[in-house]
């Protein structure tokens, strides 16, 4: 497969593209800037400082099978990082006729927010990036393309294993996490073997 990859310089974007490129896919991976990854053979590193550049992303985008987007934001505050970055890549899937759409959100955005002991204190202390991904899963809910959103609990650095569980109605709480590694796992069994179209499967060790 073809596959781009936004955000390819954050944890579980680089495990995507790594696991990608091992598969034997051709990955393209976004990033913000040209020392975010080092080159390696069926990697192509796509530049783009910023996402709001239609011209860029719609290069990244065209002509490949599957996008990927891992965005998230490090700064504080009020933030648009996931807004803005699928905007432009929804934007672009329409003019180059790109349909397959995978996307990192979080449980306790959009609907999932339940009221749970783990929402409230997810939104408590993440509120701003929280609302930048509710305002981003509407923006693909509302769009025509062939969406998957994935919403894992907190991610952690440990290695990959394989085995984890998923589903739409998956319980999450407290302690349950995921490692970036098991979640770019999924994200290419998803891009290989579509099983959650128009979903938003959690994700658990």
């Amino acid at each position: 497969m073809k596959l781009v990859v936004f955000g390819a310089g954050g944890g579980t974007g680089r495990e995507t593209v790594a696991q990608g490129l091992a598969a034997g896919h051709h990955v393209t991976a976004v990033v913000r800037r040209p020392d975010a990854l080092q080159a390696r053979p069926g990697l192509q590193i796509a530049v783009v400082p910023d996402l709001t550049r239609a011209d860029l992303v719609e290069e990244a985008v065209d002509g490949r099978d599957v996008v990927i987007s891992a965005l998230g934001p490090n700064a504080r505050g009020p933030v648009s990082v996931c807004t803005d970055g699928v905007r432009s890549i929804l934007d672009s899937m329409t003019r180059t006729g790109v349909r397959r759409l995978i996307v990192v959100s979080a449980h306790g955005a959009a609907e999932s927010n339940d009221g749970s002991l783990y929402s409230r204190l997810l939104r408590a202390m993440l509120g701003h990036k929280m609302r930048d991904k509710d305002e981003m899963e509407s923006l693909i809910r509302a769009s025509a393309v062939d969406w998957t959103i994935v919403r894992p609990p907190a991610l952690r650095n440990t290695p990959h294993t394989g085995v984890y569980r998923v589903g739409t109605d998956l319980k999450i709480g407290l302690t349950s996490a995921i490692s970036r590694a098991d979640l770019a796992d999924f994200l290419l069994r998803e891009a290989a073997s579509p099983a959650h179209l128009h979903q938003a499967p959690r994700i658990a060790a």
